[in-house]
């Protein structure tokens, strides 16, 4: 029964790990560069790619122990042998990957909001009669006032713009290069459209008004959904992890009740298929719930 005690521990740690590793800021670029060089080949300095995430060695090594501690208590609650526990503890090196990916969806998501509040920035500057390049550097400004961190995703990429524009570099080809590391969609819808009215001389300041407008009601419809849908996500995850805590608390309080599924043979499988069940439970709950406006 110490096991299961053990297990109950690597759980409870586990449990706290992510709470803490969750409410770290996910608004801050991996590298400053908000202190680039006034540089004569603004190309030759490489900006943040939206579709790579670096852990240090401190972060890497914290995941999979995180994650395999995680494991272990599952297998040691489910089968209650140390082999299998260490070989679940084991599959943990391969969390840093599901968490990188976890991490780059909320950076996407983090510079889309940040991204809405520049536009409407933007818009006022276009409306005061200040031209695309001093827009630019303008909301810059404005932003610092929001967001006062200098690492902030938004305020680097505006600064990057602007200097790329002060050496020579056309703003239609550093927004396009924006968007294109950014790989978000009103990024992407914006960029598309402010080249186009660029090019063929549109009206580009009520394009942008009405672009920021669009993108502000989309940004309260995801807020509302976010809202209604806070308490459900909170249910599933106590949902998932209630079962391995009654496996455990049964397996500690009626040992002989639990003993034919931890032999070999009928037993195995059984536990076998409710991890599965537990599993794909878990993967559905975590697909309803990601709702896209």
């Amino acid at each position: 029964m110490e096991l299961i005690i053990i297990a109950i521990l690597f759980g409870a740690l586990v449990g706290i790990g992510l709470f803490w590793a969750d409410k770290k800021p996910n608004y801050i670029a991996d590298s400053d560069t908000s202190v680039l060089p006034r540089v004569v080949n603004q190309d030759a300095v490489k900006p943040l790619d939206y579709s790579i995430y670096k852990f240090s060695l401190g972060q890497y090594l914290f995941n999979i122990v995180l994650a395999g501690a995680g494991l272990y208590a599952i297998g040691l609650i489910f089968y209650q042998n140390q082999i299998v526990a260490l070989l679940f503890a084991a599959a943990g090196v391969f969390y840093p990957k599901l968490r990188k990916k976890e991490l780059l969806e909320r950076r996407r998501e983090e510079l889309s909001f940040q991204f809405r509040q520049a536009l409407y920035s933007l818009s006022s500057a276009l409306i005061a009669g200040r031209s695309v390049e001093n827009a630019f550097k303008e909301i810059t400004d404005d932003l610092k006032l929001l967001y006062p961190n200098p690492k902030t995703l938004i305020i680097q990429e505006l600064q990057l713009i602007s200097r790329r524009v002060e050496n020579g570099v056309p703003i239609e080809k550093a927004i396009k290069d924006f968007s294109s590391r950014a790989n978000v969609e009103d990024i992407t819808s914006f960029a598309d459209v402010f080249i186009t009215c660029k090019r063929t001389g549109g009206d580009l300041v009520e394009v942008i008004r009405i672009t920021s407008n669009i993108l502000g009601e989309k940004l309260e419809t995801q807020q509302e959904i976010a809202v209604l849908i806070a308490q459900k996500k909170f249910e599933a995850k106590i949902l998932s992890i209630a079962p391995f805590i009654l496996v455990a608390l049964i397996s500690r309080s009626s040992p002989d009740y639990m003993a034919p599924l931890y032999q070999l043979g009928i037993g195995t499988i059984v536990m076998t298929i409710s991890l599965l069940i537990l599993g794909f439970s878990y993967w559905v709950s975590t697909k309803l719930m990601k709702i896209k406006v």
